[in-house]
């Protein structure tokens, strides 16, 4: 991890780069998936997933007895760290839900607006040796209080055609039984147009590799709606002489074994707390299982001195990081500057970790700096809102002149038409 000590503003892009893969190689092969699975449905989905998987379904929905034998294949311990992790995410959830009363904006003009659940929903779930069923939680959860009545997740099966069960017992919390041993850009396809077995969403959520991720993007341009737009995992740590280096060390590294495409970035006043927190990272780093691909994101990350307090939260919001853990004196308070992040972990008790699983905040979040412009998951993600208005005799005649006026000035005489039209009766 290199260290950068007060750069230069102009030479901030250069260093908050992120790691980029080209999709130029692999948009061919995704563009030819989505064509062949929306024209030819399930028996494209099998080929697909006998080519890239290499396991071949007669029917790949998972079964009730399945789903029922999953409870029995996880250790209660993990059963009841999903049953907590899913009432706190449950709890933080509910309390987004909310109500615009009708509103008067003149006599006789009432206006107001409905929440209505997006009625089919579509999960992506990364199997492999890393299945998140912690996102089955993030997703689902909210789907369900918003209200959504379809809910169909993909997931890809191990060699022997196998869900990890824990996903299958985190979809039984929150009530999916839509499931389908299907993964990759065929996964996205199939939820995108609809097969014979797998039925059409209207909106697609969850991570992915690079195909599925592209896969999201280009099934938006049919009209289906995604989540938001992806990238790898990032994490930035600002912490000053208050932080405990092995804490920080344990955050970034926490985020780096991700994948090797993630990126993480220590923020500081003082060179002395990243060389601390750099010989941690070492330390720490031996002793993990998936040190290979923590090693590999780490030459992506690097540790940036910025002495002036202002300038460093310029830094981060510039950065607009997917998560953000300020380990300082009055974190409160650097937080109250912050604008460009997805989610945001105060103190130094406050790991990363805690929010991708159990705290009640959701681990979906908008990464590439796409937080300058979109949230994380939330309530709101499965809901659209639609606006009502009733006019009363009254009250077209006090907008009346309002909008004649505005519809001539623009030349749109059939508008002004609708209003005069009514008047003369």
């Amino acid at each position: 991890m290199d260290i950068i000590i007060n750069p230069d503003k102009k030479n901030w892009n250069n260093i908050l780069e992120r790691p980029q893969a080209s999709n130029e190689a692999i948009s061919g092969i995704v563009i030819a998936i989505l064509e062949d699975v929306k024209k030819n449905g399930d028996d494209a989905v099998r080929k697909y997933s006998k080519g890239f998987d290499g396991i071949s379904f007669g029917d790949f929905a998972v079964s009730k007895d399945e789903l029922a034998a999953a409870e029995n294949l996880i250790s209660t311990e993990l059963k009841s760290a999903l049953q907590i992790a899913a009432a706190n995410i449950r709890k933080f959830h509910e309390k987004q839900v909310s109500y615009v009363d009708p509103v008067e904006t003149m006599p006789g003009i009432k206006c107001w607006q409905r929440s209505v659940a997006i009625e089919k929903v579509g999960f992506y779930i990364p199997g492999g040796s890393a299945p998140l069923f912690s996102t089955v939680l993030m997703l689902g959860i909210p789907a369900q209080i918003a209200g959504s009545k379809e809910i169909v997740l993909c997931t890809p099966p191990s060699r022997d055609g196998t869900i990890c069960p824990a996903i299958l017992y985190a979809a039984q919390l929150c009530g999916i039984r839509n499931i389908y041993k299907v993964g990759g850009a065929q996964a996205i396809a199939a939820m995108a147009y609809g097969t014979e077995t797998i039925p059409k969403s209207y909106k697609i959520f969850g991570p992915g590799n690079r195909f599925v991720t592209l896969a999201k993007q280009l099934v938006q341009q049919d009209g289906v709606g995604i989540d938001m737009p992806a990238g790898p995992s990032e994490l930035l740590v600002f912490a000053d002489e208050t932080a405990l280096p092995e804490f920080v060390a344990a955050d970034l590294l926490s985020q780096a074994e991700h994948g090797p495409d993630s990126q993480v970035i220590l923020l500081t006043n003082l060179e002395s707390i990243a060389k601390r927190v750099r010989e941690e990272v070492t330390k720490q780093l031996e002793k993990l299982p998936r040190k290979e691909i923590a090693i590999a994101a780490l030459e992506n990350s690097k540790a940036i001195i910025i002495n002036d307090h202002a300038t460093a939260i310029e830094l981060i919001n510039e950065y607009a990081p997917e998560h953000l853990i300020i380990a300082c004196k009055n974190a409160e308070s650097v937080a109250n500057n912050i604008i460009n992040a997805g989610s945001v972990f105060l103190g130094n008790y406050s790991p990363e970790s805690a929010g991708d699983y159990a705290s009640g905040t959701n681990h979906v979040l908008p990464t590439n700096g796409y937080a300058r412009s979109y949230s994380g998951v939330n309530i709101e993600s499965f809901i659209k809102k639609i606006t009502y208005q009733q006019l009363t005799k009254e009250g077209l005649q006090n907008i009346s002149d309002t909008v004649i006026e505005m519809a001539a000035a623009e030349g749109l005489e059939a508008h002004k038409n609708a209003i005069t039209v009514r008047l003369k009766k």
